[in-house]
């Protein structure tokens, strides 16, 4: 099977919207990914195995920074290297942009995703108490570009 990746369409924001949440773990808001479609400072991606939507990532690009809004992975298509491909991408924006760095928060018991950063060369540089719905901690992670 082939990944595609390409950039995210209003469409399929509302296909991802129709099985979200058996599909995708907890999300902010399928309206804010509506929105964010619209910023002209934002970039989606959708990641496709056989036509059907298994993930999805997007970036904010403000100056010479990118920050990453969020990577999703189908529960059932985790582990096949497609959180690695969208962030690979997501990468790929922010150079093409011409940013110097590019930042995310992570949840600091999402233990699969800080792997993945760190797999990915991004270094913790900060820490934000009760981020997640005022509970959960929030660890800033970020990647030069070079």
């Amino acid at each position: 099977m082939q990944l595609e990746i390409s950039n995210m369409v209003l469409e399929d924001a509302l296909l991802i919207e129709q099985n979200f949440s058996e599909n995708f773990d907890k999300f902010w808001s399928i309206n804010i990914l509506k929105n964010d479609l619209q910023n002209e400072n934002s970039y989606y991606i959708v990641a496709k195995l056989e036509n059907e939507i298994v993930g999805f990532a997007g970036i904010k690009i403000i100056l010479d920074e990118a920050s990453i809004m969020n990577i999703a992975v189908k529960v059932s298509k985790r582990n096949l290297g497609i959180g690695s491909s969208l962030l690979e991408q997501l990468y790929n924006i922010a150079k093409e942009h011409s940013c110097k760095k590019i930042t995310l928060e992570v949840n600091e018991n999402n233990s699969v995703a800080i792997r993945l950063y760190e797999k990915h060369n991004f270094l913790r540089i900060g820490f934000r108490k009760k981020y997640y719905n005022n509970t959960d901690n929030a660890i800033l992670m970020e990647k030069e570009i070079i």
